[in-house]
């Protein structure tokens, strides 16, 4: 309910009110709820930022509250919008092919089908870093060191785990949020991190102002062996200066982001979502620069996931052809 109050407060302050007073007042087009709620992750990552920013531009376009919730990551979005706690959220092709299928430990066998995809995102590279003061200088020497991997359900916590037991590297994990995890590791308490998030990723610009980290790359063959073993990873780049140490970029494996709706989320409030988000693109790459990959060109990298019917009109209407949104 704070939380709540804090959000409304902070809506009225940037000048939300006029849309918000029409909510209020019951003035949402018929067939629209009065507000939704966004699954986004835990604070001190990029779901976090960015669906800060998102939640604010949409509230002022579509004249409805849309409230950003903290959750452990996909995993848990994906459950909220089967159970339409949440409306919208943001999932990685990886959980959601879990989702589907119900192959992932985390569905207990069962099949989450509620989720329609809305606009892609942007593609999360792996990143490994390790404290300065610690002699881990390679992905390998991190056999035997606690390595904080986020919380769980997250892409991290559920990754990470299979991509070490690929490369025989056995390492102590260690879960909680990203903001935890960047304090004891400023504390000593925790050796490396291991995160797959947009860039650049919160927390670790936090530890990099510090100059508290050093990036670990993932050597040519590790990538290779980890695609053949997880086919929804893909080759990655984490480019020269996506942080103030990285005078030079390396390659890693990623995997891809995508904002989803529940299927019975109302198709012109849909289309009015994706219209917001790419009309006000500039204000989103504000919230966190990932967005920048946030563009309608990259709907190609949703190859899983029908599309929701309100997302494929935009994409139509743009000249987009060939997607389907189909039960």
């Amino acid at each position: 309910m704070l939380r709540r109050r804090y959000w409304i407060a902070a809506l009225l302050a940037a000048g939300f009110g006029p849309a918000l007073q029409r909510r209020a007042a019951g003035q949402a087009p018929p067939g629209w709820p009065n507000a939704v709620t966004l699954a986004t992750a835990s604070p001190g990552g990029t779901y976090h930022a960015y669906g800060a920013g998102l939640a604010r531009i949409l509230s002022r376009a579509l004249g409805i509250m849309v409230e950003p919730r903290d959750t452990t990551g996909p995993a848990e979005n994906i459950r909220l919008i089967e159970a339409g706690e949440a409306q919208l959220g943001f999932v990685t092709l990886g959980a959601a092919l879990e989702a589907w299928s119900g192959t992932g430990d985390w569905t207990g066998g069962r099949q989450f089908r509620a989720i329609r995809a809305l606009f892609p995102m942007y593609e999360t590279p792996f990143q490994f870093v390790a404290r300065r003061d610690l002699d881990i200088a390679t992905v390998a020497a991190l056999e035997g060191r606690s390595l904080g991997v986020g919380p769980p359900g997250g892409t991290g916590a559920t990754y990470v785990p299979r991509m070490l037991a690929r490369l025989g590297i056995r390492a102590r994990l260690v879960q909680g949020s990203w903001a935890e995890l960047a304090a004891r590791m400023r504390a000593g308490e925790v050796d490396a991190l291991a995160v797959a998030s947009g860039l650049p990723f919160p927390a670790i610009a936090e530890l990099e102002a510090q100059r508290a980290v050093r990036h670990l790359p993932l050597p040519r063959d590790a990538i290779a062996l980890l695609r053949l073993a997880i086919p929804e990873l893909s080759a990655a780049t984490v480019p020269a200066g996506a942080y103030p140490s990285l005078a030079r970029g390396y390659e890693t494996v990623g995997i891809y982001n995508l904002a989803v709706a529940h299927r019975d989320l109302p198709a012109d409030l849909a289309y009015r979502i994706v219209r917001a988000v790419f009309d006000s693109r500039a204000e989103l790459i504000e919230a966190h620069p990932a967005a920048s990959a946030t563009v309608p060109a990259n709907f190609v990298h949703n190859t899983l996931l029908p599309w929701h019917p309100g997302a494929a009109r935009y994409f139509e209407n743009r000249a987009v052809r060939g997607i389907l949104a189909g039960d």
